[in-house]
């Protein structure tokens, strides 16, 4: 099952993505007398895999507004470094563990909306990332490795940017060069578990204006998804739509009238315009 969440006609609702079209939570319930709740971290909350879609009036592809699955993720933890070619990209050593940091839901923006690039004098060498996201969809906490198929939900495509001339000043800046405005965002679509068959051979592609920027597959990463569950878990407690954004072959360097965008085969895509913002004080 493919779901997002999407406004259509002023009002926000969860839905499946079929091939017809998109069936809302709403349709689906009044067709079915169903109670689903038509909440996308609800549905994953309650290890919703499938919803009936037959005999489902479906709105049209291009008659909605995707928007993020859910505004507030319990957290977002991402992976750097991940793929040998992105520690070439920028100069790196490859950490011998997941070298992982996390990512305030502050700097989240809508898919398919504005990257909005910081003042050059906070920041002028940025590049974004697509990344396969890993969704958790239980509370759990040192989860054996036969047992992490078990704690996801599903994946999503992510979208993550850096600042780069931030984190050459210093590599302990790196969650400051992480967390700037628009700086993250993923979907719109969540693919449930039992629909990826073959997790290693997908391919993780970024994509940057009318090219492709980097590929390669999931098998090729230093940490792949299912130990980066266990991995992590023994840290500290996964909750229901946690996050773990898996990490980029390499990134694209992008400037004020880009287009870039993250591509999985079989997961979906998201994309997004890049604009250059000004310092404008708020307070």
């Amino acid at each position: 099952m493919k779901i997002l969440r999407f406004r259509h006609d002023g009002q926000v609702h969860a839905g499946v993505l079929t091939a017809a079209g998109i069936a809302s939570v709403p349709a689906i319930n009044t067709t079915h007398r169903a109670s689903f709740p038509n909440d996308v971290l609800e549905l994953i909350r309650a290890g919703v895999q499938s919803m009936p879609v037959d005999g489902v009036p479906v709105i049209p592809y291009d008659g909605v507004m995707p928007l993020l699955p859910y505004e507030q993720p319990p957290k977002i933890w991402c992976i750097g470094l991940n793929y040998l070619s992105h520690a070439e990209d920028i100069n790196a050593v490859q950490p011998e563990e997941p070298g992982s940091f996390m990512k305030p839901a502050s700097c989240l923006f809508q898919p398919g909306g504005d990257i909005v690039l910081p003042p050059p004098e906070v920041s002028n060498d940025v590049d974004a990332e697509g990344e396969l996201g890993v969704v958790i969809g239980k509370t759990c906490r040192f989860v054996p490795a036969e047992n992490v198929r078990d704690v996801i939900y599903g994946y999503t495509v992510t979208l993550d940017l850096t600042a780069l001339d931030v984190l050459r000043k210093n590599p302990r800046y790196l969650t400051r060069a992480k967390s700037i405005d628009t700086f993250f965002s993923f979907g719109p679509v969540i693919v449930t578990a039992d629909e990826i068959t073959e997790l290693e051979a997908l391919e993780v592609i970024t994509e940057h204006n009318d090219g492709i920027c980097s590929r390669d597959v999931v098998g090729h990463m230093r940490t792949r998804p299912f130990e980066l569950v266990r991995f992590h878990s023994d840290f500290f407690t996964l909750h229901p739509g946690d996050l773990i954004s898996t990490g980029c072959p390499k990134g694209a360097r992008i400037k004020a009238g880009d287009r870039v965008g993250g591509r999985i085969e079989g997961v979906g895509n998201i994309t997004a315009r890049v604009t250059q913002g000004t310092r404008n004080p708020v307070f």
